[in-house]
């Protein structure tokens, strides 16, 4: 599984990602930094990435948008450190993996973990 670092997430986890054997970019790194998320999300789009970040509007940009990919994974949760989101992530990897290939928004805040499948569907009443 390939991805794409959000600007809020420290260049560390991606270091930590790459050498656990999924590829990583930073957006920083890729000339991205004041780039908008629909940007980010294209550019994920295109190279088959799932996004991490901090950052909710990913989840109502892709709802809104009824796309099934790219994934995203939000990090909900008061302790950033580098290491430990890298380890909420490896840890949780076995039940993750196979919906965000397949398309999801997953959230991990804390003690606890939310997988919503996309596309999402939403209603009016």
């Amino acid at each position: 599984m390939k991805f794409l670092l959000n600007m809020n997430l420290p260049r560390q986890l991606g270091k930590r990602l790459t050498e656990a054997g999924h590829p990583s970019r930073h957006v920083g790194d890729l000339g991205m930094a004041c780039a908008d998320d629909l940007e980010i999300v294209e550019e994920a789009r295109r190279s088959e990435e799932t996004i991490l970040t901090h950052d909710l509007d990913y989840g109502h940009l892709l709802a809104f948008e009824g796309a099934r990919h790219p994934s995203v994974v939000i990090f909900r949760l008061r302790n950033t450190h580098p290491l430990r989101l890298f380890t909420r992530l490896m840890t949780a990897m076995t039940d993750v993996e196979g919906p965000l290939t397949e398309g999801a928004i997953v959230v991990f805040e804390e003690g606890r973990l939310r997988i919503r499948p996309l596309p999402i569907v939403l209603t009016g009443k």
